[in-house]
């Protein structure tokens, strides 16, 4: 019930749809409800004009067309009530389809938006297939289970009032009896519902790791083939729903075993009211037509309490598979964030375009990964990073995007706004690894300035010698570059990138290094790209290659996430730190100096 409650608070909005859902339940109820008695009536007036004619009192014609005309107009009465069953049911039907969708809407909306809400931490730690499959799991089990409750709550509720009270006003054991039946079927219901999602619960967890591993092979296909790991990969996948398998025969036995004891107890049930119908017919307490009626109207009484069987299965369903969704809407984006201090605007007047003040951060639990990190870049300044893998390189450039919160000190980043959206609106960035969608190449280029002109598009890809490619392209600009830009090179998807952060023109640039991993050719027309790119705008760059670090400013090198050393280019090439190594290991023939170069993620 708990899980109904928030359902319901959470589609508030349908409140339309689940009150005229619950009305056309009624008027089907209700037309269903005066079937058993106009049966039982035409079968009292049929029995009477057949015992008339069989004792010689009913010879005469007017009785027996009088007869006719009743039990024509009872036909007609029960087509009536059929035609509205079918109509009255169908509009019901098709409001609950409607209801349906809107429920998935809002559900996977509201999903959707917390999971934007939540912070990077919490995609550190999840499987984004597992998420996927988490979201059409829970909200297909959750809306599924709404839709029958809607549809059949009133009419089970209203079938079991009325059978009650009609079966205590023609003889209370009856009623008795069906009092007796369903509080023992729920009881016994309940008894199998506890196991039952436990069950279903882990089976939860093997479909949703399966699933979310799934989809990260597909994702890294190519990997997989070039490993020769397709049967590694089917295997934990297969063992994962064979598990399922193995929980689903436990699972099915024991609803089963308890189902058959229901099943029991409620025909023992139903034997008992049957008897006690017929043998007060024989005896002359009720009419044929009388005991059609109640016969008819136990076994609309029987309907309620076989399907709370159902009922309560899909209930089940949507609890457990509720679970999972509001765990996610539970989760408070501060506490998954684990808090920390967050990048601030410092406004526009005169001062440095980024501050770092003290700063200490680390993931969790664990250690520093950065300790006691100061330093400043002017407006327009150019400074790059340079330090060991690992060094803590990526994740200033991640302090400084708000993804993350430091330990302690402060961040400051030149700007008017007030949250860290705006913040980010004013930072630009091409990652090592560029992130495209699966849309088109305009759409991928206008990802930051959705709303940029075709000729604006167009100027950027220019640029960053986009059209180079995109000219041979049968659909130009409009061609789709299929999931993560599969149907480019690594070359082709950089420039993309570049053209990118070109077109959101923000005044901060952060370049994880984004010709580290292109060819000579490639990184060339990227790196032309990148110089108009960095003009006037304060550029922070993760330097992978030292071609790209001699005509920059400063540079900053890190050694255990502390600055070891801050100065220019030439500065730093003689004061035998980090930077001279990497220039004396580069300038080296040595395997080893070779070897030790790529130790430190940099190349020549």
């Amino acid at each position: 019930m708990t899980v109904l409650i928030r359902i319901l608070k959470f589609t508030r909005s349908l409140a339309p749809y689940y009150a005229g859902i619950m009305v056309a339940a009624v008027i089907v109820t209700v037309a269903g409800l005066a079937v058993p008695f106009i049966t039982g009536r035409a079968t009292d007036v049929i029995s009477a004009a057949v015992s008339g004619a069989a004792d010689g009192t009913g010879g005469s014609p007017d009785p027996v067309q009088s007869t006719i005309v009743s039990v024509i107009l009872l036909a007609v009465a029960l087509l009536v009530i059929s035609l509205i069953e079918a109509g009255v049911g169908n509009v019901g039907g098709y409001w609950g389809d409607v209801m349906s969708a809107k429920m998935r809407t809002i559900l996977s909306t509201r999903y959707f938006e917390q999971l934007l809400a939540l912070p990077q931490r919490y995609y550190d730690n999840e499987l984004t297939g597992t998420i996927v499959a988490r979201l059409n799991r829970s909200i297909s089990e959750v809306t599924n289970f709404m839709k029958s409750f809607s549809n059949m709550f009133v009419t089970l509720i209203l079938t079991t009032i009325a059978v009650l009270a009609i079966s205590a006003w023609y003889y209370w054991p009856l009623a008795v009896l069906l009092a007796i039946a369903y509080p023992v079927y729920l009881w016994l219901t309940a008894l199998t519902s506890r196991r039952w999602q436990q069950l279903e619960g882990d089976k939860n967890v093997h479909v949703d790791v399966a699933s979310g591993r799934f989809a990260e092979v597909v994702g890294q296909m190519r990997v997989v083939k070039s490993f020769a790991s397709e049967r590694r990969e089917l295997s934990a996948f297969s063992t994962r729903f064979q598990a399922t398998e193995t929980l689903t025969a436990e699972q099915s036995k024991h609803w089963h075993r308890m189902d058959a004891l229901r099943q029991g107890v409620l025909h023992a049930i139903f034997f008992g009211l049957y008897t006690i119908i017929f043998v007060r017919t024989v005896l002359g307490f009720f009419s044929l037509g009388e005991m059609v009626m109640l016969v008819q109207l136990m076994s609309m009484a029987r309907q309620p309490v076989t399907s709370l069987s159902w009922v309560v299965d899909t209930a089940q369903r949507a609890i457990a598979g509720s679970k999972s969704y509001f765990e996610v809407m539970d989760l408070d984006p501060s506490v998954v964030d684990g808090g920390g201090s967050r990048p601030v605007h410092a406004g526009r007047a005169p001062g440095p375009a980024i501050a770092f003040q003290g700063v200490h951060f680390g993931y969790d639990d664990d250690a520093d990964v950065l300790s006691d990190v100061t330093f400043e870049v002017a407006p327009g300044e150019r400074v790059a990073f340079v330090g060991e893998s690992g060094g803590g390189k990526t994740t200033l450039t991640n302090l400084l995007m708000g993804l993350y919160g430091a330990r302690s000190g402060s961040i400051r980043v030149a700007g008017t706004g007030e949250d860290l959206e705006s913040l980010r609106r004013d930072i630009g960035v091409v990652f090592q690894e560029p992130a495209l969608f699966s849309g088109t190449v305009a759409e991928n280029i206008a990802y930051g300035r959705p709303d940029a002109t075709r000729e604006e598009i167009e100027e950027a890809a220019r640029s960053a010698a986009v059209d180079v490619f995109v000219q041979k392209f049968e659909h130009g600009y409009d061609t789709v570059i299929g999931e993560r830009g599969v149907k480019l090179s690594g070359g082709q998807k950089q420039r993309i990138a570049v053209a990118r952060a070109m077109l959101k023109d923000a005044p901060i640039l952060v370049l994880d290094e984004a010709t580290s991993a292109l060819d000579t050719k490639s990184e060339r027309l990227v790196q032309a790209g990148l110089e108009t790119l960095m003009e006037g705008r304060t550029t922070l760059i993760i330097a992978h290659r030292l071609s790209t670090i001699a005509e920059v400013d400063r540079i900053v090198t890190l050694r255990d996430g502390r600055i070891d050393e801050i100065g220019t280019p030439a500065e730093l090439a003689a004061s035998g730190g980090i930077y001279a190594e990497l220039l004396a290991l580069q300038a080296s023939p040595s395997r080893s100096d070779r070897k030790r170069l790529r130790e430190l993620d940099v190349v020549g």
